[in-house]
């Protein structure tokens, strides 16, 4: 049986091809895929609604060889961000309770 952390691991990737391909090129997420993924997985880090100017400053962060898509690894920099705020926002409930 895996474990929660190998679970987790599979999801990340398993989550990522879900979208990719939808428009192209199956290793890679274009904007539109992108923004289908975060709000469909990640609903709670970007709100109801991602206006275009936010969604085209993530994706130009994340897009490091200026492919106008995310691959993986790019992605997967983009989770460890996530869970890095994550970590924050936990540190600082526990110091405050």
């Amino acid at each position: 049986m895996s474990r929660p952390l190998e679970r987790t691991l599979a999801m990340m990737v398993t989550t990522f091809h879900k979208y990719s391909g939808q428009d192209g090129d199956k290793f890679k997420l274009s904007k539109r895929e992108m923004k289908e993924l975060l709000h469909k997985e990640l609903p709670s880090c970007v709100g109801t609604v991602m206006d275009e100017e936010r969604l085209k400053k993530l994706m130009d962060d994340l897009d490091k060889n200026n492919e106008k898509q995310v691959d993986f690894q790019e992605y997967a920099v983009f989770l460890a961000r996530v869970t890095m705020m994550y970590n924050d926002f936990f540190q600082g409930y526990t110091e405050r309770s």
